[in-house]
């Protein structure tokens, strides 16, 4: 009787378990998803005078896009990427059942595939907020001046898709610790029921 209840004791956890790192897996697409588009979307245009012919100024137009930077580019496709791997494993985890497991090995792959996507998101994160900093102060020794005084919903936006993927790399980290703490938990060869 008591083995029972150990039993579906154990196993009302891991669902709940599962049902939450299904959650963190979705708020991590969604948060992803949301980073690229507004990124993506992400382009300001601004008409200024550059000199003055008689009375007639002379107009130029310029546009802000994030396809002039390689850095955004980079957060772009990143987080892209990032978007998939969460629907390839939410869509794993809806359908291919925990029997598909040998010895730990779908653990080991799911684990490194989300750290290697951790780090390629944090590293376009970064390179974007090193771009940020540079277009909203300038650098006054490589005599580089300030982008955002003219383009400020450029780099306001820009920033919102920033704090969205820095967001999502938080969601992935929460979906790591809890499949590391459960699977060290919940492992085979310590459970003395598998005996």
């Amino acid at each position: 009787m008591a083995v029972e209840k150990l039993v579906g004791y154990v196993s009302a956890r891991k669902s709940r378990v599962m049902m939450l790192v299904i959650l963190l897996r979705v708020l991590a697409l969604f948060a992803t998803i949301a980073a690229t588009v507004v990124m993506a979307l992400n382009k300001e245009s601004h008409t200024f005078a550059v000199a003055t012919i008689g009375n007639t100024p002379v107009k130029i137009t310029i546009t802000a896009k994030f396809q002039h930077t390689p850095a955004n580019i980079m957060f772009v496709v990143a987080n892209a990427v990032a978007s998939l791997h969460s629907l390839l494993m939410l869509s794993l985890m809806c359908f291919v059942s925990q029997k598909y497991d040998f010895k730990g090995l779908r653990f080991i792959i799911v684990t490194a595939l989300d750290m290697v996507t951790i780090a390629y998101l944090s590293g376009a994160a970064t390179a974007v907020a090193f771009m940020g900093e540079l277009a909203r102060n300038g650098n006054s020794h490589a005599r580089w001046n300030k982008v955002c005084d003219n383009f400020e919903r450029y780099c306001d936006q820009g920033s919102g898709a920033m704090l969205a993927s820095y967001i999502g790399i938080l969601f992935f980290m929460l979906v790591n610790l809890v499949n590391i703490f459960e699977h060290g938990r919940f492992n085979p060869s310590k459970n003395p029921l598998s005996a």
